[in-house]
């Protein structure tokens, strides 16, 4: 037989695979720095490399990975139905196994399968591992010599690599996990650090028991409201990527013996439960090697059974760490997506480990890993990744800010780190005790409305030391000066042995922005162009996605490596990640009891959920990962890790909305749970509901339907609007909106059974903006000025579907949004309850019913809203509520009250009427409805309203009522109510 021709493959230098942007070098000598680099020539210590061959997929998937979330999951459920997905978007079977055979046959390679290893080889996955355990193995593959360099341990070749004629790639990777050092990126930029604590929030002095916050799994999930109690409810099942070292322990002790100890730990912590714990690939799991990963293995997996004990684990070991394999997480991901027809599948995992490589993202390396991730959106599992604990550099001294950028494709769930201070380590935070803490007890409004935002529920004088206080970027680093030039060391404040910190040590979250791929869709449309704070000022994937507890102020008390329960400080961002994976589960086991199916790829919801109902999310706003650095020598002015570095000062900052540093924020869970229930049975059984707008394709918007519509003004100051509907013009002028007027996220803070009742009445009586109302008839243009300027609804594609969008100017925001609900129920059912919550401030003299309407416009048979007879209809179609009669008196002076309005059918449009006892008006949901103007409601989000009475001719306002109604949260599907 002819030997094969070779061709090129571009990109494919060994630094594309392991150095993209983070070394100037163009080959492995120079980027390593070492000189002995030899032929490879199998040995006991270097027996040789496993190599993966991506094939193209038969069809592209493209078209199904931009849509939303719910023609997504209606084409995979599809698909699966059928059981046509991994022949439709899998190698097709004819073409895997010609390739198969040409690399047997013609190239005389061994290919790693079930039958002789732990690698995924299949059509499915569109992967033929090989084994190259010789030179002419190598050779044979890529036409090239395969190199060993022992001063830096690793295999290399020089230049591009080469493909024979008889394989078509579409991707390409090396089971190995390599990253060369940095070479200085941003030559003559340095930065003088202050002294001491580098970011608040961070530097509770004393780690001693009983006073350092060390918190169990399941305490930890209950200060973000995560929405089921783990010890009673059986969640979908969790995977965690555990490359090589699986359920290893030290004394070869099996998987028994494991999860014995696991049981001997859930009574530790206070927990039980019937989760059943398995490892894939057990039998390349490997502690003697690979014990350094145990401590990690035991983190990820007490945090999971801790907050769900009756969850089933899977610990994925992918191809192991025994011979070729590296126990890299690649193999891990594909492990995890296919598990084979007879093993448990996972609904989402979560990896807290990563490989070392940055490829270059025009290479077959990117492409591979990138192809990895979309396989895990097909198999409709939520991959959830640790970001990393390298601060802005991610432990890479280029001077540059960076990421892990062989984690951080679309299609992954970027976890960040935080610091969670409650009242208790406040107090003993130097940080925070003068400039936060103190201001907040003495009634700072601006302050504490900062920390209500951020998740703060009780009032700081209300505050018991278990509290919830405030929540800032997790970073440890640190400035101590001594005269010893040594001592100018960036590490962390009385930190005990479980605690070290420095640049080139895991000791601050990363985030900041992936340049080797363009924004994605769901970031676009949030509004966001994630930009390098570096001086190369690069646009591209903006991470972290989400944040929760990373360390700092707030520690995991979990078993350590060999699984015994020591509650010693554990910390990172590879705690937040199976923290946020048990919180998926969770959400997945409601989606479940609603029919609806597991979240999968959902980062489009999660947006949309930040964007209509801001309280799903606490607000991170405080803090940094300022940390950027590249190598020094012995006249650098800084040590840090016991190396000398150059600090160069860039990073990222916390702040209002999303950030570099918390993305969305951390998650309220059980408002998030509602979110996005309502949202994706909107998406699946409601998608042909009229949006409140549509985009005209030119910039522009159209109304969706024919509709009542309110608009009201947010600004700092006096207000001129101008609206126009179809050629029809709105002009009104508004007063200031005062400075702590209701927000969307504090109505839906409010409507929680435990929020504080004095924070309540702390921000009532603040002054909203003008209140105007207008019929738009479907389809005619809509524009909106504010002060002379085109205001822009940047997120209005994720909010019409919902009823509103927000139009924005540098000078304020007017807010537009239907007077009308409407009923989309759980699975699209008739006859359904909904849950009413309502809080009210001030006097208890306001009631609220609902009623139904023909259309959203408010019609009732041929009465429009004001007319005579419309009140007596209203009446007669008001809801019965599961209290009692139609009327829900409120509660009066900062309490809350809830219950279920009956007899709710899919689709049903909703309005609602308020009465003033006192006065005895009746208020409508349309002003021009209203006696004398007087009743204004206005929405604030997701089937979230508010209602003032202006009273004493307007002098004055006052948030009577905040009402929420939940259409999801349906008789027989309570997790929610």
């Amino acid at each position: 037989m002819a030997s094969p021709s070779y061709h090129v493959i571009e990109h494919s230098t060994f630094v594309d695979f392991t150095g993209y942007r983070v070394t100037n070098a163009t080959t492995a000598q120079e980027a390593y720095g070492f000189d002995d680099g030899v032929l490879f020539s199998p040995s006991s210590d270097t027996p040789g490399i496993a190599v993966a061959l991506v094939l193209p997929r038969a069809n592209d998937p493209t078209t199904l990975l931009d849509g939303d979330w719910g023609s997504r999951q209606q084409e995979l459920a599809a698909l699966n139905a059928q059981g046509a997905l991994w022949t439709t978007y899998g190698t097709d079977p004819a073409v895997f196994h010609a390739a198969r055979t040409y690399v047997t046959d013609t190239l005389g390679l061994t290919v790693l399968d079930a039958s002789n290893s732990t690698y995924v080889t299949s059509a499915e996955s569109r992967t033929i591992w090989v084994s190259i355990t010789s030179q002419a193995d190598f050779q044979a593959l890529f036409g090239t010599d395969l190199r060993y360099s022992s001063d830096a341990g690793i295999y290399f070749w020089n230049g591009n690599l080469s493909k024979p004629d008889g394989l078509d790639l579409a991707g390409l990777w090396i089971d190995v996990s390599t990253i060369p050092p940095g070479s200085n990126l941003a030559p003559g930029v340095s930065a003088t650090l202050p002294e001491g604590p580098q970011s608040l929030g961070n530097n509770a002095p004393a780690f001693k028991a009983g006073e350092t916050v060390n918190l169990v799994p399941q305490d930890m999930a209950a200060q973000y409201n995560f929405p089921l109690d783990g010890a009673a409810v059986q969640t979908k099942a969790v995977g965690l990527l555990e490359p090589a070292i699986g359920a290893a322990l030290p004394d070869g002790d099996g998987l028994d013996v494991f999860r014995s100890l696991l049981t001997d730990y859930l009574t530790a912590i206070g927990q039980s439960g019937d989760g059943v714990l398995s490892v894939q690939g057990i039998e390349g799991q490997n502690y003697t090697d690979f014990g350094i990963r145990a401590g990690e293995r035991s983190l990820d997996v007490s945090v999971v059974v801790g907050v769900n004990p009756n969850s089933d684990i899977v610990l994925f070991n992918g191809a192991g760490g025994n011979g070729l394999a590296w126990g890299t997480t690649y193999t891990a991901i594909q492990s995890a997506t296919f598990p084979g027809a007879d093993k448990q599948r996972v609904s989402a995992w979560s990896d807290s480990f990563g490989d070392a490589q940055s490829m270059s993202p025009d290479s077959l390396f990117y492409k591979a890993y990138w192809e990895l991730y979309v396989d895990s959106v097909l198999a409709n599992q939520t991959a959830v990744t640790a970001l990393g604990d390298g601060g802005a550099s991610e432990e890479i001294g280029n001077g540059l800010t960076n990421l892990e950028y062989n984690c951080t494709q679309p299609y992954s769930l970027l976890v960040g780190g935080s610091s969670l201070s409650l009242l208790s380590a406040a107090q003993r935070d130097p940080t925070l005790a003068a400039t936060v803490l103190a201001p907040a007890m003495a009634g700072d409004l601006a302050l504490i409305w900062q920390l209500v935002a951020g998740g703060m529920s009780v009032l700081p004088t209300n505050l018991t030391s278990d509290d919830f206080f405030v929540e800032t970027a997790w970073n440890y680093y640190n400035v101590v000066t001594t005269v010893d030039k040594s001592g100018n060391t960036i590490h962390h404040i009385e930190g005990p042995p479980e605690v070290s910190a420095g640049y080139p040590v895991n000791s601050t979250t990363n985030g900041g922005v992936d340049p080797t791929q363009p924004v994605p869709s769901y970031q676009v449309a949030y509004g966001l162009t994630p930009t390098t704070t570096d001086p190369l000022a690069q646009v591209g994937r903006g991470a972290p996605d989400v944040t929760a507890n990373g360390g700092g102020n707030a520690f995991y008390q979990l078993a350590n490596a060999d699984m015994s329960f020591t509650g010693g400080y554990y910390y990172g961002t590879s705690a937040a990640s199976p923290l946020w994976a048990s919180l998926i589960v969770q959400i997945d086991t409601i989606f479940a009891d609603q029919g609806l199916p597991d979240l999968g790829y959902a980062h489009d919801l999660l947006y949309t959920a930040s964007a209509i109902a801001p309280a799903a999310f606490n607000d991170v706003t405080m803090g940094n990962n300022v940390g950027s650095w590249a190598y020094g020598d012995q006249d650098s002015p800084y040590m840090s890790g016991g190396i000398p570095v150059i600090p160069t000062g860039f990073g990222y900052y916390a702040g209002p909305g999303y950030d570099l540093v918390s993305g969305l924020g951390s998650p309220n869970g059980t408002v998030l749970a509602r979110t996005l229930s309502a949202i994706a049975h909107s998406q699946l059984f409601f998608a042909s509901n009229p949006d409140m707008l549509d985009a005209d394709g030119s910039g522009g918007w159209t109304s969706g339907a024919d509709q009542s519509l309110i608009l009201q003004t947010m600004s700092a100051g006096k207000a001129t609007v101008a609206v126009e509907l179809g050629g029809v013009d709105l002009d009104f002028t508004s007063g200031a909106s005062q400075s702590y007027a209701w927000t969307a996220r504090l109505a839906e803070q409010t409507l929680q059974a435990d929020f504080d009742p004095a924070l309540v009445q702390l921000y009532d009586g603040f002054r909203q903006g003008a209140v105007a109302e207008w019929i738009a008839a479907a389809g005619v243009g809509v524009s909106v000025q504010l002060n002379g300027t085109a205001a822009e609804a940047i997120q209005g594609t994720l909010s019409s579907p919902f009823g509103f969008a927000d139009f924005m100017t540098d000078s304020g925001v007017v807010r537009m949004a239907r007077a009308v609900g409407v009923a989309e129920t759980a699975g699209g059912a008739d006859d359904q309850m909904a849950v009413v919550r309502v809080r009210q401030n001030g006097v208890d003299d306001m009631s609220v019913s609902f009623f139904e309407v023909d259309d959203l416009t408010g019609v009732i048979g041929n009465l429009e809203p004001g007319e005579a007879g419309y009140a007596a209809a209203a009446l007669a179609n008001a809801y019965q509520l599961a209290s009692g009669g139609t009327v829900l008196h409120g509660p009066g002076y900062g309490n809350y009250v809830q219950t279920m309005l009956l007899d709710v059918d899919a689709g049903d449009y909703v309005a609602m009427m308020l009465a003033n006892q006192s006065s005895g008006e009746t208020y409508w949901a349309f002003s021009r409805a209203n006696p004398d103007g007087h009743g204004h409601l206005w929405s604030y989000g997701l089937n979230t309203w508010g209602f003032e009475d202006q009273l004493d001719g307007g002098d004055r306002d006052f948030n009577d009522l905040v009402i929420g109604l939940d259409f999801t949260s349906a008789a027989g599907q309570g997790w929610l109510a």
